[in-house]
């Protein structure tokens, strides 16, 4: 049976030591992505302006900018299961400072510090795992590896908390509710760290990591096409933060309530999660390059319009605005290709380039919501949408600038 069970871990790509550390990120990420949909809204509701909750989110995405490009230095010199432990502490103590502290009297300097440090939590604990990955997954399984470790990690953040928030937050109340991501990151934790038994010993020395860790800053001056990936990277998931600030009230706008709003957005990374593995396939069919430059970069700003402007003309027809949104999703993962595209642009130093897009994959936290909080006031609803939209088409372009060596993998002409 064992023998049985290790062919189909192996022809899957899951890594068998590793089942239990990646049903604990499913856990722990479905917590932490409880309140995405619906934080923004009730804030509102409950007195404050959108562009407090814009600059909430922004501080919020900071740290999760900070502790993303950090994770991985810290996990190698300090160790994989203590650096997930910091980031599981330092989730509940911002939770509590949250949910206890702040939300409860609308103490905004309170939730302004508590949510920052509740940031620097899930880089720690999820992407501090891609390192356990990495060192004990064979070469020959590691993409597939890889792969099942983003699809847990969105799945739980974008999917499951959406669809769990929409059950409790009426079963439960808001509160209630936030309260509940201290449990799921605590069973998450019980999973990952006490149940995981693979045991790998990660050490470093601190300076050289560190040093190591600067080159993501000096490959960018060095090699400009890098800079360009992780600009590109950045606009890839802008608008997956700007929408939760403001999209759901402008959803009510046109009928559609909380519930509504949430399982859309569930259903949308649902789609989102299926076309990253399908946009894997295409991409080495069509091309890296070519895939991210008109399945990523055209597609998503088309379908950004389609998203906004349809439930004005739909007659608030719910499968409609679905339908448009769940086109948005999937084509979001048209960028997947620029994961194996960037790395590719470099010899030597391919983890300074994977540096790049995990800081890349961190910055948008801040910087969806930086839009918001900044243009909202200024152009409204649509021109926030006419902005993000933009952002991709530009992406597309600035896309076109990054070939390879006789554009290898980029085209089949």
């Amino acid at each position: 049976m064992n023998t049985r069970q290790n062919a189909i871990s192996d022809k899957l790509g899951l890594p068998k030591q590793l089942t239990w550390g990646y049903l604990g990120i499913l856990i722990f990420m479905m917590g932490d992505g409880i309140e995405q949909g619906w934080l923004s809204p009730y804030l509102v509701n409950r007195g404050m302006s959108i562009q407090q909750s814009a600059s909430l989110f922004t501080v919020y995405g900071i740290t999760i900018a900070i502790s993303a490009w950090f994770s991985g230095v810290l996990a190698e010199a300090y160790g994989v299961r203590r650096t997930m432990f910091t980031g599981l502490a330092l989730y509940l103590l911002g939770t509590c400072g949250f949910v206890g502290l702040g939300i409860p009297d609308l103490h905004y300097v309170t939730m302004l510090c508590t949510y920052a440090l509740r940031g620097f939590g899930y880089p720690l604990f999820a992407y501090s795992f891609l390192v356990w990955i990495t060192y004990s997954t064979p070469q020959k399984q590691l993409g597939r590896a890889v792969g099942w470790f983003w699809f847990v990690f969105t799945g739980g953040l974008n999917v499951l908390g959406a669809y769990y928030s929409r059950w409790a937050i009426v079963e439960l109340g808001h509160l209630n509710t936030l309260w509940t991501s201290a449990f799921w990151a605590l069973l998450g934790a019980f999973f990952a760290l006490v149940l995981n038994k693979y045991r790998q010993t990660v050490t470093g020395n601190f300076n050289d990591r560190m040093k190591e860790l600067l080159k993501g800053f000096t490959i960018m001056r060095d090699e400009p096409k890098v800079l360009v990936g992780g600009i590109v990277r950045v606009i890839n998931t802008t608008a997956q933060f700007a929408f939760p600030v403001f999209l759901p009230m402008y959803m009510a706008e046109h009928g559609f309530d909380t519930g509504e709003w949430l399982q859309i957005w569930g259903t949308i990374f649902t789609a989102n999660i299926a076309f990253n593995l399908i946009f894997g396939f295409v991409g080495d069919r069509l091309g890296w390059r070519n895939t991210v430059m008109w399945f990523g970069g055209v597609g998503c700003g088309v379908s950004t319009l389609l998203f906004y402007y349809v439930p004005q003309f739909a007659g608030g027809s719910f499968w409609l605005v679905m339908t448009a949104g769940v086109l948005w999703g999937g084509l979001l993962a048209g960028y997947v290709p620029l994961s194996a595209l960037v790395p590719s642009l470099v010899k030597t130093d391919k983890g300074a380039a994977m540096a790049v897009l995990n800081l890349g994959a961190g910055l948008p936290v801040f910087v969806g919501p930086a839009i918001v909080g900044i243009f909202i006031g200024l152009v409204g609803n649509a021109g926030i949408i006419w902005i993000l939209a933009g952002l991709y088409f530009l992406s597309a372009f600035l896309t076109k600038f990054i070939t390879l060596p006789n554009n290898a993998k980029t085209s089949h002409s």
